[in-house]
């Protein structure tokens, strides 16, 4: 029972595990030299963008654009019904004829004593009060012909003729193409690259055939939430290859110079490219380390700082990895 008991015991005793190397594959870091240029993607907007608004209230007698229309500044676009102001302006006018005579009447009273000069005074102010509601009502009158702010195309129409507007109603807006505004955004480290009259080379998809050269416009001074910094460029619009807005547009802001860059295999990276790390092969141990990355090259990304060239970083089997991990490099 003893002799049993000893042979027992030796089979529970756990079995001696020996350090096992994870098998992954790995590439070095090549130091290469690309052609390196700033291209970004930009969208077409309007040069200019204008709502057309009513600043009477009344019903529309007459619209006179359409959908589409090529439309000037000052045109005339709309006249809304005036009728009843008109007959409100005719009361206010009569009203103020009659205070002014009164107004004068009372004046000559109080000259002989024969008024207050508290009356004169309710009647004077009276008659203040009817001229400036009758230079109201004639402004309203005047305001009922609604004329285009700007030169362009009718976008969008929003009432039809004989539909009630009130003031401040939107009647209808117009794009104004003449000239073409892309808008692209920076990082940081791409805007210092660039400067106030830059030309630029623009293409789209549209005329892929075709280039149209820019200039820089505008250059926020400010980032936006997402610590991006919006540019514009203008250039004109061509009628024989006219583009819209919303249109893509791939801006080119500077010549391609060759220089040296480190990359490695996209692949290699553990996280996102906002947060870059990769695992280095180190004699038999994996360690993890942090780098920072730039642009994408086909299938290779740059790395900007933590590697140097000839270091060797893992490509796959990362998942099975820690810091300090045994492993074992297939060829």
């Amino acid at each position: 029972m003893a002799a049993n008991k000893e042979k027992i015991d030796q089979k529970n005793q756990p079995a001696q595990i020996e350090n096992i190397h994870i098998p992954v594959t790995a590439a070095i870091v090549k130091e290469e030299i690309q052609e390196a240029g700033l291209i970004k993607t930009g969208k077409l907007a309007p040069f200019k963008e204008a709502k057309i608004v009513s600043t009477s209230s009344g019903n529309v007698q007459r619209l006179l654009f359409n959908l589409g229309d090529h439309v000037y500044q000052g045109q005339t676009l709309a006249i809304i019904d005036t009728r009843l102001i008109k007959l409100d302006l005719q009361k206010s006018e009569s009203n103020a004829s009659k205070l002014k005579r009164d107004l004068q009447t009372y004046t000559d009273l109080l000259e002989g004593n024969a008024a207050t000069q508290e009356k004169v005074n309710e009647i004077r102010q009276n008659y203040n009060d009817a001229v400036n509601l009758s230079q109201q009502l004639r402004r309203q009158i005047a305001d009922a012909s609604i004329k285009a702010p700007t030169s362009g195309i009718i976008g969008t129409k929003a009432i039809e003729e004989g539909m009630y507007v009130t003031a401040g109603g939107e009647i209808a807006s117009i794009v104004n193409l003449s000239q073409l505004k892309v808008q692209v955004y920076f990082t940081e480290a791409e805007v210092y690259q660039i400067a106030l009259g830059q030309k630029i080379k623009l293409t789209t998809d549209v005329y892929p055939d075709k280039s149209i050269l820019g200039t820089v416009t505008f250059i926020s001074p400010q980032a936006n939430q997402a610590h991006n910094y919006q540019v514009e460029i203008t250039a004109a619009n061509e009628k024989d290859a006219p583009l819209r807005s919303g249109t893509f547009v791939y801006a080119n802001f500077s010549r391609k110079t060759a220089q040296k860059i480190l990359l490695i295999p996209r692949e290699a990276l553990n996280e996102s490219t906002q947060n870059a790390s990769v695992y280095m092969v180190q004699k038999d141990k994996a360690l993890l380390r942090s780098i920072k990355v730039g642009k994408e090259y086909g299938k290779n990304i740059q790395v900007t700082e933590g590697l140097q060239a000839g270091n060797v970083v893992i490509t796959s089997g990362q998942i099975n990895l820690k810091d300090g991990t045994l492993i074992n490099v297939s060829k």
